[in-house]
């Protein structure tokens, strides 16, 4: 009997400052990378992996991509995917997107921790009669990284749920933009494969940190107390940022990680976007 598939966070919310004057009329996840909608890659790569739970927040210009993905996003399999990255035995053709709509609800973007804590009871949602949502495990990734060797693996969900950690990250080598990186590895006695620790490193620490990729598997536990006094489902819309609470569980040695070498891209100014597309 195979593992149920798990829902992904896909953070779509952020105005995309940077992107100017692209994002003025445009969402940030909906600029054209290799001929689709920057959103639509993870999306695809997700249905490749088998699974089929999506929740997207939203805020500048949130309407626009509720209407592009509508509630059923159905896979379009295209002449040049590669097979090789399919999973024969749970592939599926449609996903299921829910929306969280931050811009609508409170004006504007709650932050990364704020938003993945009001989207909770979409992403595990509470048991009949309860008003917390469950401790369930979820996917993490940015709507606006171009990651298109990326594979979600159902093995890798089943070892992070074996595990005790409140998170899993892939992290890449450092980009030109970010040369001093996030995050640094170091190797977990008690884990088998290519996992590691994450650790949270200090400014004068001279180890070799890497940049965070934006995808990562995480447990609801970690946006509860103690880590997080963000009430349940956020309902105030409190803006909270993700990096304090993936520290704090690194000091604890509650967060893993690996690290991802492929295709990898920030997709964060115009020159970068039209350098990707020029590589099609």
């Amino acid at each position: 009997m195979r593992a149920p598939s798990i829902p992904a966070m896909l953070l779509a919310a952020g105005r995309g400052e940077r992107m100017r004057p692209l994002t003025d009329a445009t969402p940030k996840p909906l600029l054209v990378v290799q001929g689709k909608p920057l959103l639509q890659w993870p999306l695809e790569a997700l249905a490749r992996g088998g699974f089929d739970r999506a929740v997207v927040n939203t805020a500048w210009l949130g309407g626009q991509v509720a209407e592009m993905f509508q509630s059923i996003f159905t896979v379009q399999p295209s002449s040049n995917m590669d097979l090789s990255l399919l999973n024969q035995e749970r592939p599926v053709k449609t996903m299921q997107i829910h929306y969280s709509h931050e811009g609508q609800d409170f004006g504007g973007a709650l932050e990364t921790a704020g938003g993945i804590a009001r989207a909770l009871p979409l992403l595990c949602p509470p048991p009949a009669g309860a008003a917390t949502p469950a401790d369930g495990v979820f996917w993490v990734l940015a709507g606006d990284v171009f990651a298109p060797d990326f594979v979600f693996r159902q093995a890798d969900v089943d070892r992070f749920m074996a595990s005790d950690r409140l998170a899993h990250l892939w992290l890449v080598p450092n980009p030109e933009h970010h040369p001093r990186g996030d995050f640094g590895l170091a190797p977990d006695p008690g884990s088998a494969g290519d996992t590691a620790l994450a650790l949270n490193l200090p400014d004068d620490d001279p180890h070799q940190r890497y940049t965070y990729s934006t995808i990562g598997l995480y447990r609801a536990a970690l946006f509860a107390p103690p880590w997080c006094d963000i009430a349940p489902g956020n309902p105030h819309g409190v803006k909270a940022p993700l990096g304090p609470l993936l520290r704090a569980a690194m000091d604890q040695r509650r967060v893993s990680a690996a690290l991802y070498t492929g295709r990898w891209a920030d997709v964060g100014t115009p020159q970068r976007l039209e350098q990707l597309n020029a590589l099609q």
